[in-house]
């Protein structure tokens, strides 16, 4: 039975999704949220089995699935695809976090026309958010990631605001881009070694001529770095997070982005290690650009969505930063970084979301005296812009503690510079909480209501496990160290 779990946390989305087809539509919301629940609990089963010493390889499932090509010397097909789903301590926490948020942006959804198609889309790109992280091949978690794409696609294009269509062309041409300069990667490993199952792939693809292994590790950069994104490959996440539904941008920037550091963490730092400490001080230059870049110009921003945009750009630069400086603490603080920022990112999009829906505006000129009026929504605010500018006892803080250990410990010069970022951060961040919460009075009106219960339980839960992590953080680190001493190892540290 252990070795279906997978399957079933993978799957039980799409289950959902085709019995929702099914129900009436003003049953949709319950149903959706309900029908991401099963993925949630089996995970934290999953999680806390790990934790308590239950082997984690007694989860995984491997079955034949294909065959085809030459044959080999010993008569069998050279080209053999398994159907095969495996997990490590990094996996699994990422796992985790996509069901966690995937269920609060279901929770959170607020639609009000074609709620039965919004729920199904939803429930597919669990689907693929989910399979992406438990793939156990290459082929697997290239599929897994392409059904992200089209779900997106149509929850931007349809369900977003006035230039949603613009905005989901600029997702699908820009990611199916960098799907396709992955499927060239693929392609080559699996023609070359006739295998594409990862664990595998760690031990042949060493054996590549070493420009063969930088070419390819290049290839993943461009692939996953538009994913993260890196700049200057970002432009389109802009439009994403401003025109899509709040509750989708949860989902956008709580786990799509993280699919790009988890990438090259898996794939870049795991299959090419020699090609991948050539590149180390140039991706932490990378991280130190898009961290200050980012920073800057969600400073002079007024729309509050832009300024979260730019945001995330600025802390993604921290995730290149760690995974740059090669060492395990920089490692471990990009993944922290990745995990935290997905708690935090989508509090904000949520409180954005609930901003939206009573002022009609995200602009911050526009927006003032929200303490004096809805003092509980400003307290939300005022905690999550706490945790993104990294406040002690938070989850942001001890992520970019441990990912500037790293690059102090290798660089110190660039990690000075890249410092400066951490400041532009938290001047933006206050920029704009203060405005908000404290600044002049704009007119709201009377009738309008603090947050409710069923908006403040998505938002409690996302401030608990963000003190949770800052506060406790051996809970994250511990599943987590296995995996970060098999990179280590791999890449000579």
């Amino acid at each position: 039975m252990n070795s279906w779990i997978l399957t079933l946390i993978v799957f039980s989305p799409l289950i959902g999704a085709a019995v929702l087809l099914f129900l009436p539509g003003k049953a949709a919301r319950t149903a959706g949220f309900l029908a991401t629940l099963p993925a949630l609990l089996i995970s934290a089963v999953v999680l806390i089995q790990y934790s308590i010493g239950v082997p984690i390889a007694r989860f995984h499932v491997s079955v034949p699935w294909f065959k085809a090509g030459n044959v080999s010397l010993e008569g069998e097909p050279f080209f053999t695809v398994q159907y095969e789903l495996a997990i490590d301590g990094f996996s699994l926490i990422m796992l985790v976090l996509s069901a966690v948020i995937a269920s609060l942006a279901a929770a959170a959804s607020d639609v009000r026309s074609g709620a039965k198609g919004f729920f199904v889309l939803l429930l597919i790109l669990e689907t693929g958010m989910l399979g992406v992280f438990a793939a156990g091949n290459l082929i697997l978690f290239f599929l897994f990631l392409e059904a992200t794409l089209v779900p997106m696609f149509f929850l931007i294009g349809k369900w977003g605001l006035r230039e949603r269509e613009k905005a989901a062309w600029y997702y699908l041409i820009y990611n199916g881009l960098g799907s396709a300069i992955l499927l060239v990667v693929i392609v080559y490993l699996f023609a070359n070694t006739g295998t594409v199952q990862i664990e595998a792939l760690k031990d042949l693809a060493p054996d590549f001529p070493p420009s063969v292994q930088l070419g390819l590790l290049l290839a993943l950069l461009v692939s996953f770095g538009i994913k993260l994104p890196i700049v200057p490959l970002h432009t389109w996440m802009l439009h994403v997070h401003v025109q899509a539904p709040p509750s989708v941008v949860m989902l956008h920037s709580g786990i799509l982005l993280k699919i790009g550091a988890y990438g090259l963490i898996r794939f870049g730092m795991g299959i090419f290690p020699d090609a991948f400490s050539k590149i180390g001080t140039a991706l932490m230059i990378l991280g130190t650009v898009n961290l200050l870049y980012g920073a800057f110009l969600a400073l002079i921003q007024y729309d509050f969505k832009r300024i979260l945009a730019y945001s995330s750009v600025s802390h993604m630069g921290i995730v290149l930063i760690g995974i740059g400086a090669m060492n395990e603490a920089g490692v471990q603080g990009a993944i922290f970084q990745t995990v935290s920022h997905g708690f935090i990112s989508a509090l904000l999009f949520l409180i954005v979301g609930l901003m939206a829906a009573r002022f009609q505006t995200t602009d911050i000129r526009e927006l003032g005296g929200l303490s004096s009026r809805l003092p509980m929504l400003a307290g939300i605010l005022l905690a999550a812009g706490m945790a993104s500018l990294g406040l002690p006892g938070m989850s942001g803080f001890i992520s970019e503690l441990t990912a500037f250990i790293g690059i102090f410990r290798v660089n110190p010069e660039l990690g000075a510079v890249a410092a400066v970022g951490l400041i532009l951060t938290a001047a933006y961040v206050l920029r704009a909480v203060l405005a908000i919460a404290f600044g002049k009075e704009k007119g709201l009106g009377e009738s309008l209501k603090d947050i409710r219960l069923s908006e403040a339980g998505p938002a409690a839960v996302l401030l608990a496990l963000i003190l949770a992590v800052g506060l406790f953080p051996n809970g994250l680190a511990l599943p987590l160290q296995p995996a970060i001493e098999t990179i280590m190892k791999g890449i000579g540290g």
